[in-house]
C-alpha cells in the first residue's frame, strides 16, 4: 500500500477532527506523513499524521508533485483549488 503513496497523492484522513477531508501528500517519512490543503493546513504548517489513520486514492495530481520535487513555489490556492474537485465529488 505504501507504494502508491508518494508526493502528490490525494488521500483522505479516516479519524481526527480533519476527517473525511482530502488532502496531498507532501513528504512520507517512517510511519508518517505529511499532509496540506491548502486551507486549513497550509504549505508552512503540514498535519503530521499516521499512515494507518489516512485511506490512500488512486489519484495523484502530477503537476504539483513535479513542482515540490523540484523544488519550485507552489501556492496554497493551488492546492485549494486542484483538491475542490474531490471536496465537491462528497457533497
Amino acid at each position: 500500500m505504501e507504494e502508491q503513496l508518494g508526493i502528490g497523492s490525494v488521500v483522505i484522513s479516516k479519524c481526527g477532527r480533519d476527517k473525511g477531508r482530502y488532502f496531498i501528500v507532501l513528504k512520507s517519512e517512517g510511519g508518517y506523513v505529511y499532509l496540506t490543503d491548502g486551507a486549513m493546513r497550509k504549505l508552512a504548517s503540514p498535519k503530521k499524521k499516521k499512515i494507518k489513520h489516512i485511506t490512500i486514492t488512486s489519484d495523484k495530481l502530477e503537476n504539483i508533485a513535479d513542482k515540490l520535487k523540484l523544488g519550485k513555489k507552489v501556492f496554497d490556492g493551488e492546492i485549494k483549488s486542484a483538491l475542490r474537485v474531490y471536496n465537491q465529488k462528497e457533497q
